[in-house]
């Protein structure tokens, strides 16, 4: 019997870290959803490369597998003609994004983008806010830092916070237009 403020332990709930960041993931797939049946943008997320080792075909399941390559940025797709590729990053820290979220990798496939004349930025969900941030200013912070983080309050001057609203539940294309196509930067 359960008495007043008193809790059964088989509905405590555990904590679990393992989906963090999956909220920010699923604003931003229900966003790309919307773009492309509105013909606003043509945005996905990109599986990451498995190589498969063992299958149990009886089960259909894939008993054994491994990241083929370090994958690059989670999504990518066409915006206005130019070639837009970006990552989704959360964290629970309060006063600065951690470099450690971000890969050597990445950093590189970043720069790659931007030279070759794509838009390319973080979305960082921090302290309950959403913000794009430019992959120049994140290239040029670390390469100009001996930090190992971002400052909340250099993400707050730098970037752009994104609202989240309804449909779109995170519109970052109206940010995108706001500082990538602006007459000035283009």
């Amino acid at each position: 019997m359960l008495y007043p403020g008193k809790v059964k332990d088989d509905y405590k709930k555990a904590i679990s870290y393992k989906n963090r960041g999956m909220k920010l993931e699923n604003l931003i797939n229900i966003t790309n959803e919307y773009y492309i049946a509105n013909d606003i943008a043509l945005i996905y997320k990109k599986p990451t490369p498995i190589l498969v080792v063992k299958v149990d075909y009886k089960k259909k399941l894939i008993s054994e597998g491994y990241y083929k390559t370090p994958s690059t940025l989670d999504y990518n797709g066409i915006y206005k003609g130019k070639y837009v590729d970006f990552d989704a990053k959360e964290t629970l820290n309060k006063t600065a994004f951690p470099l450690a979220n971000l890969h050597e990798h990445q950093l590189l496939h970043m720069e790659r983008v931007i030279k070759q004349g794509g838009i390319s930025f973080l979305i960082i969900k921090i302290n309950g806010l959403y913000f794009l941030l430019d992959g120049n200013i994140i290239i040029d912070f670390i390469n100009n830092n001996k930090r190992k983080s971002i400052p909340f309050d250099f993400i707050k001057e730098k970037g752009i916070q994104i609202k989240e609203g309804i449909m779109p539940a995170l519109d970052y294309i109206k940010v995108i237009d706001e500082y990538y196509f602006k007459e000035e930067n283009l």
